[in-house]
């Protein structure tokens, strides 16, 4: 069944989130800020293991790095375009009109668990690989080991920044629901380097979501994310001008 995946996703993150909140009720504030941090350092390493392995390789029996180049540009241009579209303060502005309509404005963390929860579900490589896989060969095994990551973040998140993280099932549905529903068409436009440097790229983005945690910090993740679909331009561009394919 096509879709699956995003389906056992969404539901993972349900049962995650009553999880964390029941576990939040039961736990003394103190903790939170010590919870935040182990989960902000588990997601600072995933995101460097994810960037690692797509801009480093084994060349000649040494280690050589690829697509730095390629990384500054999107990173740069990317921002360019958040900061103009301001994508981060339009899913805030969603968050709290959010909050005030279902959460009564009383959950002060509300915006903050839907914008890094909904940021952590839907950048990296397994969203797009697994939406891929699951919507061209009905396979959702791939979405269904990251609802498994997921549900785990989901009880994490909850159980520190409250009930906004229920809202990002939304998010997360819409985006990868619609990648899955898309994969027919868009997939061969999406050569497997490609769909490389993408994840490269989310999970650059994934680091700077554990930045944010372990730190307190506000890298605005959400102004980046154009960065992740520029590799795309850069593919067709270099069909035109050969030099930009050696990024």
């Amino acid at each position: 069944m096509i879709g699956l995946g995003t389906i056992v996703n969404v539901g993972t993150v349900l049962a995650g989130t009553t999880v964390g909140l029941l576990l939040k009720n039961g736990l003394p504030k103190r903790f939170e800020r010590t919870i935040s941090q182990a989960l902000g350092l588990c997601t600072f390493f995933i995101g460097i293991g994810g960037a690692v392995s797509g801009l480093v390789s084994i060349q000649g029996g040494a280690l050589a790095t690829q697509h730095t180049m390629l990384l500054v540009l999107c990173m740069m241009l990317g921002a360019l375009v958040g900061e103009a579209l301001d994508i981060e303060q339009r899913l805030d502005d969603f968050g709290t009109w959010c909050q005030a309509r279902f959460a009564g404005g009383a959950d002060g963390k509300f915006v903050e668990g839907f914008v890094a929860s909904s940021l952590l579900f839907c950048v990296g490589a397994m969203a797009i690989v697994g939406a891929l896989q699951d919507g061209l060969n009905g396979d959702p095994s791939i979405l269904v080991a990251k609802a498994v990551l997921d549900g785990v973040a989901a009880i994490v998140f909850a159980a520190t920044l409250g009930k906004g993280v229920y809202l990002s099932v939304a998010t997360l549905f819409v985006y990868q629901g619609g990648m899955t529903l898309l994969a027919r068409f868009i997939r061969p436009w999406l050569s497997d380097a490609l769909i490389s440097q993408m994840s490269c790229i989310g999970s650059v983005l994934i680091f700077a979501i554990g930045f944010n945690l372990m730190f307190d910090k506000k890298v605005k993740v959400g102004n980046l994310l154009p960065a992740m679909f520029l590799p795309i331009l850069f593919f067709f561009l270099g069909r035109i001008f050969p030099a930009l394919s050696t990024l």
